[in-house]
C-alpha cells in the first residue's frame, strides 16, 4: 500500500487503549494503527462502530494439545482459529507437545508466544503431554533446550500427585530448590522468563527462591505468599475454568487417594475466595483459559465471568485481558504504527462483562475476520 492510499478501515466509538487512554477513532492503514485523520479515505474503506478494546490475551493456552496429548497441525489450526473468533489476538502458549513454530508465518491465526514442551517427571504428570525427566539434575540443561526452541518462555511443571505414597498420595513439588534455582538462572541466561504449575502450598516457597517468573493456577498459596509475590512482582494466573474442575477430580481419587481428593475438593471450595484475596494483596493477575488438555479453545468470555464471580470488577478483568496483557508480554500499547489487532463490541464490557461474548468485529494485523452469531 503506497502512502497515497487510504486506510482499509476506520473504528468509531469509545476505543479504550490502556487504563487512562481512549480515543474517538482509529484507522486501519496497511495492517497499522494510525491515530491521525487520514486526509484521504480508502475506496473500500469498512467502518466499525462500537467499543473497541486491543485484542484479548488469553496467558494460558495450550495450542496443539487435547486430552489424549498432540494434535495434529490441522486440530492445531481449529483451536487457534476459535481463539482468534473469541477475540483472543495474543497467545502465550503455556507447554504443547507439538512444534507450533508454523503459526508466526499465518497472519491469519492470533499471535503465539511458545513456552516449549511441559517439563516434568516420569509419572508425575498428565501422559503424553510434556518431557518426563529421568533425573531431576537434567532440568537446567533441558530447560535451556526449551528456552531456545520457545519464543520466551519456559513452563515447569512444579507439583502434582505423588500416587507412590499410596493412600497418603498427595501433591508434592517435583524439584528440588538447588535444581530450581539452576533451571531458572538458566532460563534467564537465555533471556526466557519461567512460568510454573503450582496447585499445592508447598512448592511456592521455593519458587520464590529461585526467582521465577509467573505462577500458574496459584490455589495453594497463603497470604504470606500472596504479599510476596506481591512484593516481588510475581504473576498468577487463576484458571478459573480448570479449577472449576477440582471437584471432578476429587471424586475420581476418592478411596483411593483420600487426602489428595481432600485437598482438590477444598482448593474447589476456596476458588473465589482465593482470587479475590489474591486481587486484594496486589498481585499481578493475569487471564487464562488453559484451554487445551480437557478445556475448549475460544473461552476467554467464560474465564473473565469466572474472575468477575469471584469479586474482581469488570473493568479490572477487561484491562487485564487485554492491555494489561499486552504490556506484561512486551507488545505494548496500541500506538501510532503498532499492528491493527482490535475487537470490536456492541457496548462497553467495562460495565457488563458478558458483551465480551458477543464481539461484532475481529480486526487482526488489519483483516477484519467475521465473527460467529
Amino acid at each position: 500500500m503506497s502512502a497515497l492510499e487510504g486506510p482499509t478501515a476506520a473504528i468509531r466509538g469509545r476505543i479504550l487503549l490502556g487504563d487512562d487512554r481512549e480515543a474517538e477513532e482509529l484507522w486501519v492503514r496497511g495492517g497499522r494503527v494510525s491515530l491521525t485523520r487520514p486526509s484521504a479515505q480508502g475506496t473500500n474503506m469498512r467502518v466499525l462502530e462500537g467499543w473497541a478494546l486491543p485484542g484479548l490475551v488469553d496467558v494460558h493456552c495450550h495450542v496443539g494439545l487435547a486430552a489424549e496429548g498432540a494434535v495434529s497441525p490441522e486440530e492445531a489450526e481449529k483451536q487457534a482459529v476459535a481463539d482468534r473468533d473469541s477475540g483472543v489476538l495474543l497467545i502465550r502458549d503455556a507447554g504443547s507437545p507439538l512444534d507450533t513454530a508454523w503459526v508466526h508465518q499465518r497472519h491469519d491465526l492470533p499471535h503465539l508466544l511458545r513456552a516449549g514442551m511441559h517439563l516434568a517427571r516420569p509419572k508425575r504428570y498428565l501422559r503424553d503431554y510434556g518431557l518426563e525427566l529421568e533425573s531431576p539434575e537434567q532440568l537446567p540443561d533441558v530447560v535451556r533446550a526449551q528456552a531456545r526452541r520457545g519464543d520466551g518462555w519456559v513452563k515447569l511443571v512444579g507439583d502434582w500427585i505423588d500416587r507412590t505414597l499410596g493412600a497418603d498420595g498427595d501433591l508434592r513439588p517435583l524439584w528440588s530448590d538447588d535444581v530450581l534455582r539452576q533451571a531458572v538462572a538458566v532460563a534467564h541466561a537465555e533471556a526466557a522468563r519461567v512460568t510454573v504449575h503450582a496447585f499445592g502450598e508447598e512448592t511456592i516457597d521455593g519458587l520464590f527462591a529461585a526467582d521465577v517468573d509467573c505462577i500458574e493456577h496459584g490455589t495453594g498459596m497463603t497470604a504470606e505468599h500472596m504479599a510476596e509475590a506481591a512484593r516481588r512482582g510475581v504473576a498468577v494466573t487463576p484458571t478459573l475454568l480448570q479449577v472449576g474442575q477440582f471437584e471432578a477430580i476429587a471424586a475420581q481419587a476418592d478411596g483411593k487417594y483420600p487426602v489428595y481428593a481432600a485437598r482438590m475438593r477444598a482448593m474447589y471450595e476456596r476458588r473465589y475466595e482465593q482470587v479475590r484475596d489474591l486481587y486484594e494483596a496486589g498481585v499481578r493477575l493475569l487471564v487464562g483459559t488453559d484451554a487445551g488438555g480437557t478445556i475448549s479453545h475460544g473461552r476467554i468470555a467464560d474465564e473473565c465471568a469466572e474472575l468477575v464471580a469471584a469479586g474482581i470488577p469488570p473493568a479490572e478483568v477487561v484491562a487485564m485481558a487485554s492491555w494489561r496483557a499486552r504490556d506484561y508480554l512486551g507488545f505494548g500499547a496500541v500506538v501510532e504504527g503498532s499492528s491493527a489487532d482490535l475487537v470490536v463490541y456492541p457496548a462497553d464490557p467495562r460495565e457488563d462483562i458478558e458483551v465480551l461474548r458477543h464481539p461484532t468485529a475481529v480486526v487482526l494485523r488489519g483483516t477484519v475476520y467475521p465473527t460467529p452469531r
